[in-house]
């Protein structure tokens, strides 16, 4: 049974689906989805996703949306209960950070990369920096005395977080005035198997 990611190389988003890939030593087909040409809105794409919006991930005849969602499903179908836990209190630690994902951080350096990177001119670049800097000294504090975000190993947690965190300077967002980030992204890149993108 194969593996299709539908992919884009220079998205945050799909870059966490490929790593935790990478990281569970897992084979896949890597299927390219040109946005600019509009692939994500034909009527092929729409059937694996209404929302139009990558990565996509199929897993045999079961389609998965949404990049959170795919790191817990490969976490749970092909890791081990170090990147996905299921006791009550360390998934909802986990759950805690995907959805600050798909908030804090999307808002912040998500936003002010799209504006910098992708030239998004509907973007208030002004509130996206502010909220980049609030998010960020959050993290910076959290990792003041831990070296992952918890449970004191690197779960998908980590790769959710991660990859917008370590790009944002293409947002115009300095990492220096953060050491504890700058130095949890350095223990990242020395997983196993750990891959990397363009910005990273």
């Amino acid at each position: 049974m194969t593996i299709k990611l539908y992919d884009l190389e220079l998205s945050g988003n799909c870059y966490k689906v490929r790593l935790l890939l990478s990281l569970l030593g897992l084979e896949y087909q890597h299927i390219p989805v040109n946005l600019m040409a509009g692939e994500h809105k034909s009527s092929e794409f729409l059937q694996l996703n209404p929302l139009r919006q990558i990565p996509v991930l199929a897993d045999g005849d079961s389609i998965f949306a949404d990049a959170q969602a795919i790191l817990v499903y490969l976490a749970r179908k092909y890791g081990d209960q170090t990147w996905l836990p299921t006791d009550a209190e360390s998934l909802s630690k986990i759950v805690r950070w995907l959805s600050i994902t798909a908030g804090e951080l999307r808002q912040g350096v998500e936003t002010a990369r799209l504006f910098h990177l992708f030239n998004f001119k509907n973007i208030n670049i002004e509130t996206a920096t502010e909220k980049s800097a609030f998010i960020l000294q959050q993290l910076e504090q959290h990792l003041a005395n831990r070296e992952w975000l918890e449970l004191e190993h690197p779960t998908i947690a980590d790769i959710a977080v991660f990859p917008y965190v370590a790009l944002a300077p293409d947002g115009k967002i300095s990492l220096e005035p953060y050491p504890n980030i700058l130095a949890w992204c350095d223990r990242l890149k020395q997983l196993p198997r750990f891959i990397s993108m363009p910005g990273i």
